[in-house]
């Protein structure tokens, strides 16, 4: 045991010892890599961020193809045995029937048909990113059609729906905390290195901006947007929206680590030197806290993916035929349809984890990013 504990010690005074004389991103990579939780969120949005990249491959249908005799059809259960015996993944087909006193269909499992779940299946067919013609889908079944999350009220498959949606609301995500970034970055780094009167403009700016409750703000700037603009010009309308109300978050940060770090002496070298004021800004001041900067964009793209759910669920955000989730959820308001098809809530549990995994791979760059986290 005495041997086993000396060889441990050893290991770790070695690694301690290659640390030293690791650089900054070295260790914050090593500190991050250490946080589990932080790793298995990064993991996971890299499926999500796949998924949404080539969603007209991953997803197994036209998300805007309709069946009439599937209205509301309950998610079909991925089965792995027949009769108790184990068996490929498969799903027993749904038998649809019209009830004529409640015009709703109804469902039977048709348990003498089973389907076939596959690979690389030849589906609907598709442009890839509206360049590449194709007709080959990730999975599915061959001869029919599968519904894993169910169908909407057209018929339409909920899980190529939500895969198709995860474009824009994790898109949102990136584009808008991009604009923030840089607003945030230029307008808290000449508050917080000039100081003086543009401290005080640019802080009562700020001041004001975050008194106004967030979603009403939300909610008046996005009634503005022209009723007749195309999908696209509301996307980046909702975009340039949440921007304007998030970059004072980033601004906060960026004028408190300037205010810390420029009476600092290599900033004091710079200043005598000649070096101006946007040399000194993005050449010295950035990238001294530039990990900082990082865990906290990280940890502000959930609220942007939040803001356009809401905007989209209450009808002032992206509207139909746009497919993002918080259109998907706009249904779901209604509760007799919620009664009879919870499926409908299914983007909602989408957007709770992509919030949760983007919310732990921030707390895992924000501890490695501190120098006096424990290595």
């Amino acid at each position: 045991m005495a041997g086993v504990g000396s060889a441990a010690a050893g290991a770790r005074a070695a690694r301690a010892a290659r640390e030293q004389v690791s650089s900054q991103w070295r260790l914050i990579r090593i500190r991050f890599f250490r946080h589990r939780m932080a790793v298995a969120a990064s993991v996971l949005l890299a499926v999500f961020y796949f998924g949404a990249a080539f969603a007209e491959f991953v997803a197994p249908y036209d998300p805007r193809h309709r069946s009439v005799e599937q209205q509301y059809a309950p998610p079909q259960r991925i089965r792995l045995f027949d009769d108790s015996r184990p068996a490929a993944p498969f799903v027993y087909p749904l038998i649809s029937e019209l009830d004529l006193e409640t015009f709703r269909y109804t469902y039977q499992i048709d348990r003498d048909s089973p389907q076939r779940l596959a690979l690389f299946v030849r589906g609907d067919p598709y442009e890839l990113w509206g360049l590449f013609p194709s007709d080959l889908h990730l999975f599915g079944v061959r001869g029919g059609r599968a519904y894993l999350f169910g169908t909407d009220n057209l018929g339409r498959d909920l899980l190529s729906r939500v895969i198709y949606g995860g474009r824009v609301s994790l898109s949102i995500g990136l584009v808008g905390i991009a604009i923030s970034f840089l607003l945030g970055i230029v307008l808290g780094g000449l508050s917080g290195y000039l100081g003086g009167a543009a401290d005080t403009v640019i802080q009562r700016i700020v001041e004001f901006l975050r008194s106004i409750p967030t979603l009403p703000l939300w909610m008046a700037l996005s009634v503005a947007l022209p009723r007749f603009w195309t999908v696209e010009q509301v996307y980046f309308g909702i975009v340039v929206i949440l921007s304007l109300v998030g970059w004072t978050d980033i601004a906060r940060v960026v004028r408190g680590k300037f205010m810390a770090v420029r009476e600092e002496e290599f900033i004091t070298a710079a200043v005598v030197s000649g070096a101006g004021t946007q040399r000194i800004l993005f050449r010295h001041l950035l990238p001294s806290f530039g990990s900082y900067l990082i865990a906290s964009l990280t940890l502000s793209i959930p609220g942007m993916i939040l803001g356009e759910t809401a905007l989209s669920f209450i009808g002032l955000g992206l509207q139909p035929p746009a497919i993002s989730w918080g259109v998907l959820l706009q249904e779901s308001q209604r509760i007799h349809v919620l009664a009879g098809a919870p499926w409908l809530l299914i983007p909602g549990a989408f957007v709770a984890v992509a919030v949760l995994a983007f919310n732990f791979v921030g707390d895992g760059m924000r501890d490695a990013a501190d120098p006096y986290t424990s290595t």
